[in-house]
């Protein structure tokens, strides 16, 4: 007689019983349950037991006395030989983590192993239908969170109607209460996270790290966004599309136009799937590197087993990591509840003809690569910049020689900076040039003055929609 399904993660076959397998008993119940055939050959060829009537007295015995299961031990006969007894042990997933002499065991594919660290938490978690971002963070107060974060919230879910006026005009303790923000009086981990000014204090790597690369092995500079992640969504944001991804600007007909390296609400959306299907038991930062044809956004954490990557772009279920975290940027307006995060980046990306992006698996995360798109690289080349989408290439307009950025010999040594700014951002106002150099209006105008005055610059055009023009003789 033959069994003919074969192993796999929820059956077992084994020619004889040895103690031993009381691990498999442990990860069947940690996992989805099981059956465990004794007196079978691997390939499913029933050998038969001689001992079948003690082994299956003693068995449910060892179980119950080592893990306090109770199972289903049957005795069976082969359909072709009535000689041949085996036994069949039916084990039922349990609602509570299971442990075999102090040791976890699940079972991955067809292998059973022990479940330890990171993995042994999700696994509790698991069993008890918890998610991680629900368990609460003791000894942190409402007092302790960030107005900023909140007033964040607030505006965006004011603008995207997700809540009300009435609903939002509450004190922050209330609205957290309303968000589902505390559990047995403690904040959420989720709640931390999203309004706490330095969650790094309880979560490792909970930032965003960006830089901008010359090739695949050098960097040329990057920053790091700290703060609650609402707070990190605008700053990543704001850092990437001024300092690493400013549009090349062309004009149709009278109307100016500008291309951006990516979609800004499409590079939005992936990342806030980033922030939110993050693994934050993993101190690995979320990751984005820019490179002058390509952006490339990490974060660590695996796909649910059922969810294939060539799924994404097609109807899933919704399914979040981070549920709790996932409330609180639906609730403000961030994402859409239903899974269809990659439906707007395909939208977003089909209206400027952009390139769709491509996700992978990669390092126990989702990496997703943003190609340029066409466009932006025809206009790159209409400027000569190849492409490039570093501080050092971008915004230049047609009278603004391509070798500006070096450093002008009469440059006086105090405007340096404001110089440097400009070449790469001849369109920048004073009051544009004041916020990004974090310096004061009068100062600015004073190093403009003295640039101009030193032939190092010329203005072009109005004050309000000129631009700034670099002499590099």
């Amino acid at each position: 007689m033959i069994i003919t399904k074969p192993e796999n993660q929820d059956t077992e076959f084994k020619q004889s019983w040895q103690d031993e397998y009381l691990k498999w008993i442990c990860a069947f119940a940690n996992t989805k349950g099981g059956i465990i055939y004794i007196g079978v050959h691997d390939k499913g060829e029933v050998l038969g037991l001689s001992n079948f009537h003690k082994l299956s007295e003693a068995i449910p015995l060892k179980i119950r006395q080592t893990m306090g299961l109770l199972v289903d031990v049957q005795v069976l006969t082969a359909d072709d030989d009535e000689t041949k007894k085996y036994l069949r042990i039916s084990v039922e997933k349990y609602p509570f983590p299971v442990s075999y002499h102090g040791k976890y065991y699940k079972r991955i594919g067809s292998t059973t192993q022990e479940v330890i660290g990171v993995e042994l938490d999700k696994m509790i978690l698991s069993v008890q239908g918890r998610t991680w971002d629900s368990v609460p963070v003791p000894h942190v107060k409402i007092s302790d969170l960030d107005e900023r974060a909140f007033q964040i919230f607030k505006k965006r879910a004011l603008f995207t109607h997700r809540l009300t006026e009435e609903q939002l005009n509450v004190s922050n303790k209330d609205l957290i209460h309303n968000l589902h923000g505390f559990e047995n009086n403690y904040l959420t981990r989720a709640t931390v996270l999203s309004f706490h000014p330095d969650p790094e204090q309880w979560f490792t790597g909970a930032y965003v790290k960006i830089a901008y690369f010359l090739d695949e092995a050098n960097i040329l500079y990057q920053d790091e966004v700290h703060g609650p992640l609402l707070v990190q969504v605008e700053r990543a944001m704001e850092i990437i599309y001024t300092k690493y991804m400013k549009a090349l600007i062309d004009y149709d007909g009278i109307a100016r136009r500008e291309t951006y390296f990516f979609p800004h609400d499409a590079f939005r959306e992936l990342l806030l799937n980033a922030l939110i299907h993050r693994d934050y038991m993993n101190t690995a930062p979320i990751q984005i590197q820019i490179f002058k044809d390509k952006i490339d956004i990490w974060n660590i954490g695996k796909m649910p087993d059922d969810l294939k990557i060539e799924d994404l772009f097609t109807k899933h279920r919704s399914e979040p990591r981070n549920p709790n975290i996932a409330n609180v940027f639906f609730r403000c307006g961030y994402i859409e509840s239903w899974g269809r995060g990659y439906f707007k980046i395909q939208e977003l990306c089909k209206q400027v003809n952009a390139n769709l992006p491509e996700p992978e698996n990669l390092s126990g995360g989702i990496s997703v690569v943003c190609n340029a798109s066409k466009q932006y690289l025809e206009l790159a080349a209409k400027y000569g910049v190849d492409g490039d989408v570093s501080a050092d290439a971008q915004r230049l307009p047609k009278d603004c020689p391509k070798d500006a950025q070096s450093l002008h010999k009469e440059c006086p040594d105090f405007a340096q900076r404001t110089y440097e700014y400009i070449c790469s951002n001849p369109y920048a106002t004073i009051k544009e040039i004041s916020e990004k150099l974090e310096i004061g209006e009068r100062t600015v105008k004073n190093h403009l003055a003295a640039l101009k005055e030193a032939g190092v610059i010329k203005r072009a055009g109005s004050r309000t929609s000129g631009h700034w023009i670099i002499n590099n003789n």
